[in-house]
């Protein structure tokens, strides 16, 4: 799938992955800030092979891939 639709579904609260990523336990999620975040809005994060959670931006490479899917393991951090 292409970027467009992997923002779609972050918003719907899949996570989601890219297979020409070098690390089968990388993932972007949506965190939603609530009242006792420091944040304000919405940002997408990356699990990190380190397992290392940060946030993320996205390259031109990542918007132009079409190599986005489901991040299939159901692991929440």
């Amino acid at each position: 799938m292409n970027f467009g639709e992997a923002l779609t579904l972050l918003k719907a609260g899949q996570m989601v992955t890219r297979s020409g990523w070098n690390g089968a336990d990388q993932y972007l999620s949506l965190q939603t800030p609530d009242e006792g975040s420091k944040m304000t809005l919405p940002y997408v994060y990356i699990r990190t092979v380190q397992l290392d959670l940060v946030p993320w931006l996205a390259s031109q490479t990542d918007i132009l891939a079409d190599d986005w899917e489901i991040h299939k393991e159901d692991i929440p951090f």
